[in-house]
């Protein structure tokens, strides 16, 4: 990164010397000085936990968690915040671990996705569930604007989480994981995505479109 940042300069006239471009470097990452942004990625490195297979990484800034099997507990896996990170990580700043599963077999159905999570001082810790057709978002929920079973804070036991959405049969890809928000530790088990009859109801779609013109005086709600 210092030696990109070297020649990029270089090309726009600014010479500045390696250790200088690695001052940079650690400044862009919200810390002193190069010595401690090194030390935070040597500590960061040693002890990743082990991917389940069939499932990856993602979200706005993964390098700053530990993500994966629960060394001490079977069948679960973990999302826990670095603490060596914890003075850079912002409201926006999430881990998940998730799958991507063709659509093809699955469109027209109604699905349910479900997983039991459990929370210790999390910020936020939820299942999400995206539906992709070739031209973007279809549908997705994340539980975040439900009003009873949101994501968990702070710490909680085990819970049970469900999301269901119509797969449209233009419908590409499913996606779906679980992640921590923010600081503190987020554990999942027991995934389950299953077809539904159409009594099941769906999650409420979250986007913000309205059918026409809303509260253009901002009255107050009633």
């Amino acid at each position: 990164m210092a030696k990109l940042l070297r020649q990029g300069l270089a090309e726009r006239g600014v010479e500045l010397g390696h250790s200088a471009c690695l001052e940079l470097v650690a400044r862009q990452f919200g810390v002193a000085d190069w010595n401690i942004l090194s030390a935070r990625i040597d500590a960061a490195s040693s002890d990743s936990l082990l991917l389940p297979e069939a499932w990856h990484l993602s979200g706005r800034s993964p390098g700053k968690y530990r993500a994966g099997l629960d060394p001490e507990q079977t069948g679960i896996v973990l999302i826990a915040s670095r603490p060596e990170f914890a003075d850079l990580l912002g409201e926006d700043d999430f881990c998940t671990l998730m799958q991507t599963v063709d659509a093809a077999d699955f469109r027209g159905q109604r699905l349910r996705l479900r997983a039991q999570i459990k929370a210790q001082a999390a910020d936020g810790v939820t299942i999400w569930f995206r539906i992709d057709g070739p031209n973007g978002l279809l549908a997705f929920d994340n539980l975040e604007r439900s009003q009873t079973d949101g994501p968990l804070t702070g710490s909680s036991d085990w819970t049970e989480r469900t999301i269901v959405l119509e797969v449209p049969q233009h419908a590409v890809s499913l996606n779906y994981g679980v992640y921590l928000k923010g600081r503190g530790l987020g554990w999942a088990r027991g995934f389950d995505l299953e077809p539904v009859d159409r009594t099941v109801p769906l999650n409420p779609r979250i986007d913000r479109k309205l059918r026409a013109p809303t509260n253009l005086g901002f009255s107050a709600r009633g």
